[in-house]
């Protein structure tokens, strides 16, 4: 079998047990893995855009209050 990714044979070795507790081919089990994390960042990535929605409404008023004086020495921006 040809694998796509090379993973450490630690790693490999744990997945095969849990696919094999599983009662899944290899296979099944790192597809249902990978589905599940992405569905966790997509969630999470959803939840922090809801949660952000508006969140600068009040911050734009604190943030007219700073002055605009150029930056102390040694806390400029890099030229690159």
């Amino acid at each position: 079998m040809t694998r796509v990714f090379d993973l450490p044979n630690s790693l490999l070795k744990r997945a095969e047990e849990l696919a094999l507790e599983d009662g899944v081919s290899l296979d099944v089990w790192v597809t249902s893995a990978l589905a599940q994390k992405i569905g966790a960042v997509e969630t999470a990535a959803a939840f922090f855009q809801r949660r952000s929605a508006g969140a600068g409404k009040g911050l734009s008023s604190y943030l007219d209050l700073i002055p605009d004086n150029p930056p102390m020495p040694g806390d400029e921006l890099p030229r690159s």
